[in-house]
Order: structure tokens, then sequence, then C-alpha cells
């Protein structure tokens, strides 16, 4: 008895020492070079002892968006528990200082750590990871829907076609993404519908993003003259897909081989929505090069077929499909497709710790893959969410002792399948339930409920 005692009493004293040291920083420490922290500190803003500092509300905040149960509450649960294993007396289970304390982080702060990440990310990947050397930014856009509040729908309108009270705020979102790391260098976040809201105009905040000797990977969308002519002049190429409205004729310009040839393009007439300072500032004509690859035409500014073969090309766009991917782990595998805050503002701010948690989970992969001499897009990103979610939550068994080691071995050893030219219908298999859409607001269905009861088709009466 008292050999059980004395044994359960060391294992409170290691269990206590080792929560204690995993604080609210433990997160950056693990995953981040110092420079990271300096980042940090840097944006933290001047505030008091509270329950929940800057940093240990960072540190939740992205754990939630890490966790398959991202509620508040779950939040200030796990945050309890830890108080408590720690010999800390627990703090109160309710959500309003945690929420409120969400509410005081910059938002400057964690837009920059996202950012900084990503930058890094790509700075620091090792020539074998580039192309030919060369940096890959691949751009693309998607949707995330909002809470239907008063808020959000005042910046956040819904979809048109939907009655008011029925649909949700649909946001739009642009990302600029390594192809070598997968990681989000930067972003922009607007409305749905209205002027410089398109996929187009959010872009043009991103611009900053491309330096000298980037490539920019994009579809159809991005295809456009003055985007090329921009990029251009920033010693930026490209690699579109030619979009639909512009008609290709290889019996015109200089050939270069079949179905490859080099032409000028014409400044076309200045949009309404460009200044006539920046319209001006755009050469009369660009050169490009049209070359198509299967059933795709390509536009292109590598003009050498010599130096830039075709089959170079149709294989580098096939890598475009990875942006695809990307957005599809930050929405589905995250869970960012349908944001939880009531206020814009916080929406944004969400939206950027999904991001920066995003960013840190491609930073592991990065460093297992550096330590496995394998490329990161080799590595699967919900199988390095899953080790790290659980390795972090078993350190305070651990004893002390953090093998970083182990951890990337453990990422490493789950990679993807190789599925070159791979085709998927999309199409979902499941059936959902037989249950209508809300084609009226809610309080109106419920007053109809009541004085007439549920529908007798749906079985529920």
């Amino acid at each position: 008895m008292n050999h059980f005692n004395a044994s359960s009493a060391q294992q409170q004293r290691r269990v206590a020492k080792q929560v204690q040291r995993v604080d609210s920083n433990h997160f950056f420490n693990l995953l981040t070079s110092p420079q990271l922290l300096d980042q940090v500190e840097a944006h933290l803003p001047d505030h008091r002892e509270r329950q929940y500092p800057p940093t240990a509300t960072l540190s939740m905040f992205l754990g939630q968006a890490m966790s398959a149960d991202g509620s508040c509450q779950n939040a200030v649960n796990e945050a309890n528990v830890t108080q408590w294993l720690s010999g800390l007396p627990a703090a109160s289970s309710r959500t309003g200082g945690y929420c409120s304390a969400r509410k005081r982080l910059p938002l400057e702060m964690i837009s920059s750590l996202a950012r900084e990440t990503g930058k890094r990310l790509t700075m620091q990947a090792p020539p074998g990871w580039l192309w030919r050397g060369r940096p890959v930014k691949l751009v693309d856009g998607t949707t995330v829907l909002m809470p239907d509040s008063e808020d959000n729908q005042a910046h956040y309108p819904q979809h048109g076609m939907q009655i008011p009270g029925v649909g949700f705020p649909l946001a739009r979102l642009v990302g600029v993404m390594s192809l070598s790391t997968g990681a989000v260098i930067d972003a922009a976040m607007g409305a749905y519908k209205g002027k410089g809201t398109g996929e187009y105009g959010l872009f043009r905040r991103l611009r900053g993003a491309f330096d000298g000797g980037d490539i920019m990977l994009a579809d159809s969308y991005y295809c456009s003259y003055f985007l090329i002519a921009d990029l251009q002049a920033r010693g930026v190429d490209v690699l579109f897909e030619q979009h639909g409205a512009r008609n290709t004729d290889f019996r015109r310009g200089e050939p270069l081989g079949t179905r490859d040839h080099r032409v000028y393009w014409v400044k076309p007439a200045r949009p309404s929505w460009m200044r006539v300072e920046e319209y001006d500032g755009h050469p009369d004509q660009v050169e490009v090069r049209e070359v198509k690859v299967g059933k795709k035409v390509l536009v292109t500014t590598f003009l050498s077929p010599r130096k830039t073969s075709k089959k170079a090309l149709g294989h580098l766009f096939t890598q475009r499909w990875h942006v695809e991917l990307d957005l599809r782990n930050i929405k589905t595998t995250l869970g960012m497709e349908a944001l939880s805050c009531l206020t814009a503002q916080m929406c944004e701010k969400e939206m950027w710790v999904y991001l920066l948690a995003y960013n840190l989970i491609r930073l592991l992969m990065a460093q297992a893959a550096m330590a496995a001499d394998v490329l990161p897009r080799a590595l699967s990103f919900k199988h390095t969410l899953q080790v790290w979610i659980a390795w972090n939550r078993c350190q305070f068994l651990s004893d002390g002792k953090e093998d970083i080691a182990a951890l990337f071995l453990l990422i490493a050893q789950i990679q993807v399948g190789k599925r070159p030219g791979r085709v998927e219908p999309r199409v979902v298999k499941r059936r959902p339930k037989p249950y209508p859409r809300m084609q009226v607001p809610r309080q109106e269905a419920r007053d109809s409920i009541k004085k007439r009861g549920h529908d007798k088709k749906l079985g529920l009466n």
C-alpha cells in the first residue's frame, strides 16, 4: 500500500512537471526557430496579467483550428484540465473570458505570423525541392461560409439566389501557395460579390508575394494580359491555361514546333476598374508562347523551346492540381469550410488562425521530409496533423524527453500514393437525408410547425 502511494505521488509529480513545461509557447518552441518567437513578441499588444494572456490565447485558438471539436467550450475545458494537472486550481469553465481574450488578439499579429511562416518555409526550401532551381507559386480561390449574423451579412452578403434569412454569408478567399512545401505565402479575403471582390481583384492585393525569379502557376481565370505584363515587369514567369474567351490560332506568330508558337498580344481597352495612370504604364504588347499539350492550350513566358520543352511545360502544369489539394486540406481536413465567429472582424481573424495552423503543420512536414530525404509533397497532411495532436497531448508522459527525431520519423512513415493522370468524378455517392432545403427564415418555419405541425411527407407527425 505504501509502495502504491509512493508510486502514485511520483507519477503525479512527473505529470505536473511535464504539464508545467508544456506552457502556452510550447507550440511555437517545438515547431519553429526563435525568429518566429521574436515575431510573436514584436506584435504582442500591451496587456496586463489575465487568465488568458495573448500567447496562451493564440495557442488555444490554434488548438481549436486543429481539433475535431473546434468549440470554445472544448478549448476552455482542455485549458482547465491542463491547469488542474499542473497543480493549479481550475478556472471557470465558462467561455466568456476566453472569447473576450480572442477579440483582444491583434489581427496583424496572427496574419503576420502566418505570412512569416509561409515566407520562411519558401525561402529555406532546398534547391532539390524547386523547379529547375526556381520557386513555383500556385494561386487559386475558394469560398467559405460563416454564421448568419447581422454583422456577417452586412460585410459578406449571402448568395443572391437565396432568400434573405435562409442562406449563409459567403466570403471569397484567394491564396498564394508554395508548390515545393505547400505553405500559404499570403492570402486575401473579401465578399463573394461586389466591386473588387472577384478572384482577380483579390489577387491584386497579393502581387507583393511574388519576387523576381518566381514562377506563377494558375488556371485559365488568371490568364490576363494585364496580369502577365505586370508579372513580367517584376521578373516573374507565368504558366497558365489559355482563357476560354481568347482564340488560339497556331497558323499565326512564330512557329516553334507542332502546335507551339510565339505571338504578341496587343494591349486591350482599359477596364473600368483600372486607373488611367496604371493603364498607361503597361506596354502596348507582350510576347508570350502558346503551346498545346494534350487537350489544353497553355500560355507561358518561357519563350524558348530549347530551354523549356513542351513536355516540361505539360509536366509542370499538372502540378497545378496541388493547390486544389491544399485548399481541401485547409477547408476539409482542418475544418475551415464554415467559420464560426459572429462578426466579420473575428471571421477574418479566424481565417488567419486556420492558415497559421496549416503553415505550422506544413513546417513539420518540411522538417520531416528533410530528415527522411523525401519531398514534402510525398507526405500526408492529415497523417502529420494526427501525429502532431497525439504527440502534443502525450508530452507529459515523456519524462522530460522530447525526441524530435522520433516525431519526424513517425510523420515520414506514411507517404501518399503516386497517382499520375488521376481522374475522379465530381459526384457524391452518399445519399443525403430526405429533408427539403429551408425556404423561409427559421423563426417563420417554427411558427408554421406550431400551427400546422410537420409536413406529413416527412413522416414526422
